[in-house]
């Protein structure tokens, strides 16, 4: 079943469904949330704000749980794994970008994208000369040695990009990317992530206001009243 998953496609959740309480008070986020992604499909979840799109997100990777339903990332159970098998799931097939890129403020641009490969242990000359290879192919060559506050917004998230793509994941998902930066930054950061989903073959999913960047997706699922749709 798993090797017929695998081939199927990367990220299968099913039948999730999300409550907050909040002063004694359930607010549903969604129910009964059904969605796959193929490798090296590009997928935009769109919706209006506070429709839950960022939670589903995160239950996709993992970085949250749902009340009900499962998550199966390269046709092995996500969801459901404790935290630790989670995480080495998500280190082994997954990268996240965030809109407020979540780059480790003392650590230079370079040590911020050799950090997974260093938490799965990577010699640490082959996760620096890897890094450098990326950080050169988003345009951050002469950067490497910067800390994130001496990069501008537009840098900081394609460190954040080359951060997330430096396992050579299955899958990347993205969570507004592009929310925090002016409309030419924003471009630049989107076409970045589209050519670099070809050349990575990697899945690409993201959570986006932007119907124009939307539109450039393979699909478009919209959440909306607690469901799920593909918008036609």
């Amino acid at each position: 079943m798993s090797e017929l998953l695998q081939d199927r496609w990367v990220l299968q959740a099913s039948g999730l469904s999300k409550s907050f309480q909040e002063a004694g008070l359930e607010t549903t986020v969604f129910t009964n949330v059904d969605l796959v992604v193929k490798p090296a499909e590009k997928v935009a979840i769109v919706g209006a704000s506070g429709s839950g799109k960022s939670t589903l997100l995160h239950i996709l990777a993992g970085l949250d749980a749902p009340d009900q339903g499962t998550v199966l990332l390269n046709g092995q159970p996500f969801s459901q794994e404790k935290d630790r098998r989670r995480g080495q799931l998500r280190n082994q097939y997954m990268g996240f970008v965030y809109q407020f890129h979540h780059l480790l403020p003392e650590l230079t641009a370079l040590e911020n994208v050799m950090l997974p490969l260093r938490v799965r242990r990577t010699n640490a000359k082959v996760a620096q000369s890897q890094a450098e290879q990326l950080l050169d192919r988003v345009g951050l060559a002469s950067r490497m040695a910067h800390k994130p506050s001496e990069l501008s917004g537009g840098e900081r998230q394609r460190v954040a990009i080359a951060r997330a793509l430096i396992t050579k994941p299955k899958c990347v998902l993205a969570d507004e990317p592009t929310g925090n930066l002016d409309d030419s930054s924003a471009e630049q950061v989107f076409q970045l992530l589209l050519e670099l989903n070809q050349e990575f073959d990697t899945a690409l999913v993201i959570v986006t206001h932007d119907l124009a960047l939307a539109g450039k997706m393979d699909r478009q699922l919209r959440l909306s009243g607690g469901h799920i749709q593909e918008v036609q």
